[in-house]
């Protein structure tokens, strides 16, 4: 019963220490600050009004307010926003998908993995393909690494299909004094 415990124990502090970890970066995406600029530098652009999107390819680098999004690929899908009298006035973000190299940065908080899928209206951010979080020292890895961000609750899987599970790496605070 005291094993039991003790994992039960060992869960809940993983699941908290995983949820500071992630929420650090995704907060950032969608804060209040989210009327800040946002300034992206890629080697190639190609909007596609058709479709309501802009692609932007070749060593991105996307910033708004302390947060940077690094990849190799980015398709930012908006939709239009129209004015009293049915003209276009303005665009505003629905979708955001990283493709490749993807790395999100805010202050000691690193994020990586193969794609990052971020979903404005669900609030919702998904980074697969060998995702990985870490916080200093600290870090978490699975194939895919599912935050929802207004419930604060975040999911880490493993690819079912190899062998393996997901894995955290925990530091002790060593500032504490002994």
């Amino acid at each position: 019963m005291q094993r039991d415990t003790m994992l039960s124990n060992k869960k809940l502090i993983l699941s908290a220490i995983f949820a500071i970890l992630f929420m650090s970066c995704i907060t950032a995406i969608a804060q209040e600050d989210s009327d800040a600029p946002i300034h992206i530098e890629a080697d190639r652009m190609i909007s596609q009004e058709d479709a309501n999107s802009v692609v932007f390819i070749g060593n991105v680098d996307a910033r708004q307010g302390d947060v940077t999004i690094r990849s190799d690929e980015m398709t930012v899908y908006y939709t239009q926003q129209k004015n009293s009298s049915g003209k276009k006035s303005s665009s505003q973000v629905h979708r955001l998908i990283c493709k490749k190299n993807v790395e999100v940065v805010q202050d000691d908080w690193l994020g990586t993995g193969n794609r990052m899928d971020y979903f404005a209206k669900d609030r919702k951010v998904i980074l697969t393909g060998n995702a990985k979080a870490w916080q200093g020292q600290n870090m978490v890895t699975g194939k895919t690494i599912t935050y929802y961000l207004d419930e604060k609750r975040s999911i880490v899987e493993q690819d079912q299909s190899k062998p393996g599970r997901v894995k955290a790496v925990l530091h002790p605070d060593s500032d504490k004094k002994k």
